[in-house]
C-alpha cells in the first residue's frame, strides 16, 4: 500500500500514542515506507503485531518533560526528525452538566497540550523539508451534543496547525492536520458505548453502519489504514506544496 512512497535514504519519524488504533496503522504505514520510527505511548505494546524494528519509549504525552524526553531519545539515535506525528489523543461524549475539571483538564492536555509540546520539542532538532502533522478529527470543524470538550480540543488543533504553518514556514517545515470521522477504534469503541454517546444504545457495528448509510456519500467510514496512508503522503516530497491544511478523511460525511 505504501511502497510507492518508499524512501531512496532512511528519514526519521517520532509517532506519539502509535501503539494502538489509528497509530498503530500510522507507525505501520512509515515502517513500510522506510522510515526509522519512534513511536512515544505510556503501555509498552503487547502484541506480537507491533513492528519489531520500532524504537518505543515511554511517554505520557500530557507532559512537556516526556515530550522532550522521546525527541530526544530519537535524535540521539537517528541524528535528526524529519516527521512528528500528532496522533495521541482519546475522545469521549459528555454532556455539558457532567464535565468536570478533571475530565477536561485531561482531555486538553492529552488532546491537545501533547500537540504543543510534541511540536516545541521538535522543530528546534528539524531542518527544511520537515513536516508535522496532526491527527485531528471531524469533531474540529462541527460541533455534536454532548461533545463540548473533545470538539474545543481538535477545533484548537486545528487552528494550532493553520498558526504554525505561518510560523514554521520561513524554516521551510510544512505542517498538516487530518481530519477522521468515526473510525472504529479500542478508543472510540469505548467511548460509543458511554451513556452520553450519539449510539442511542446500538451496538457500535449497528450506529456505525446507521450513520455510514445516513452520511457518507461512500456508503462506509473510512478505514485507519486509509489515514496512515494520508500520512505517509503529507511527509513525503510529493505533498511539498501542502501545508496549513485540515484535511478530511471522513469518505464525503463532510465535504468542503
Amino acid at each position: 500500500m505504501y511502497d510507492n512512497l518508499m524512501l531512496s535514504s532512511a528519514k526519521t519519524v517520532v509517532i506519539t500514542g502509535g501503539t494502538r488504533g489509528i497509530g498503530l496503522e500510522i507507525t505501520r504505514a512509515f515502517c513500510t515506507a522506510g522510515y526509522q520510527v519512534f513511536v512515544g505511548a505510556r503501555t509498552q505494546p503487547a502484541h506480537t503485531d507491533f513492528p519489531s524494528s520500532v524504537r518505543f519509549v515511554r511517554t505520557d504525552v500530557r507532559y512537556e518533560a516526556d515530550l522532550i524526553n522521546l525527541v530526544n531519545s530519537a535524535v540521539s539515535e537517528s541524528g535528526s526528525i524529519d516527521v512528528l506525528v500528532n496522533n495521541a489523543g482519546f475522545s469521549a461524549w459528555k454532556s455539558i452538566e457532567n464535565i468536570t475539571e478533571t475530565f477536561l483538564l485531561d482531555m486538553m492536555k492529552t488532546n491537545l497540550f501533547s500537540a504543543f509540546w510534541g511540536c516545541k520539542a521538535a522543530v528546534s532538532t528539524m531542518k527544511s523539508g520537515s513536516s508535522i502533522i496532526n491527527i485531528s478529527s471531524m469533531a474540529g470543524k462541527r460541533g455534536s451534543s454532548n461533545n463540548s470538550a473533545y470538539v474545543a480540543s481538535k477545533f484548537a488543533m486545528n487552528g494550532l496547525t493553520q498558526s504554525l504553518c505561518k510560523e514554521l514556514g520561513p524554516k521551510g517545515i510544512r505542517v498538516n492536520g487530518l481530519c477522521p470521522v468515526l473510525i472504529p477504534s479500542p478508543g472510540l469503541i469505548d467511548a460509543l458505548q458511554g451513556p452520553d454517546s450519539p449510539s442511542f444504545g446500538d451496538d457500535v457495528e449497528t450506529f456505525i453502519s446507521k450513520f455510514s448509510q445516513s452520511n457518507s456519500p461512500l456508503g462506509r467510514m473510512p478505514l485507519a489504514t486509509e489515514v496512515a496512508s494520508a500520512c505517509v503522503y503529507l511527509a513525503s516530497d510529493l505533498a511539498s506544496g501542502i501545508t496549513g491544511q485540515n484535511i478530511n478523511v471522513d469518505c464525503g460525511v463532510f465535504p468542503q
